[in-house]
């Protein structure tokens, strides 16, 4: 009984304290930042390792900057590996429902994979989220209109003979 009121008190002085935390942004570090800039100056220059290297340093860094999620899959996606930029996409979303770059960026890499309707629903949450004139759901809907990118094995057919080995 004697200590109630002091463990009381104390119990919402961290409640408070939490919830503060909590709603605050988090911002991300500074050394996380730099490595990603450096890892983007790599990508432009052509560099993706480099880029991919500089990336995965700063997810080091800071695991909780989701913009390294984007950034990791967009590499994916320049080497054509799109099942693994869906999966950087979609890590990316679950730190940050809202992230427009990483639902747009998964619309795209569903297209290239074939699949149509679940780039529509992309598409749907893009324009839910930040409405038609959004620039990313132009994109995304320019690219759905323009039809996946994918090459089936009835159109990869040609009238020309086989040649054997």
């Amino acid at each position: 009984m004697r200590y109630s009121p002091a463990a009381l008190a104390l119990s919402l002085l961290v409640a408070v304290s939490a919830s503060g935390i909590s709603a605050g942004e988090t911002r991300a570090d500074p050394r996380a930042v730099a490595l990603e800039a450096q890892g983007k100056a790599a990508l432009a220059a052509g560099d993706t390792q480099a880029a991919i290297d500089a990336f995965e340093a700063a997810l080091t860094v800071d695991p909780s900057y989701s913009a390294l999620y984007v950034d990791l899959a967009d590499v994916a996606r320049t080497e054509g590996l799109q099942g693994k930029a869906i999966r950087y996409y979609r890590e990316a979303q679950e730190r940050d429902p809202k992230n427009i770059a990483a639902i747009s960026g998964e619309g795209e890499a569903l297209l290239a994979r074939g699949a149509v309707e679940k780039a529509r629903a992309n598409l749907a949450k893009l324009e839910d989220l930040c409405g038609d004139d959004c620039a990313a759901t132009r994109q995304l809907a320019a690219a759905i209109a323009n039809g996946p990118r994918v090459l089936t094995a009835e159109a990869g057919t040609s009238d020309r003979p086989v040649a054997q080995n």
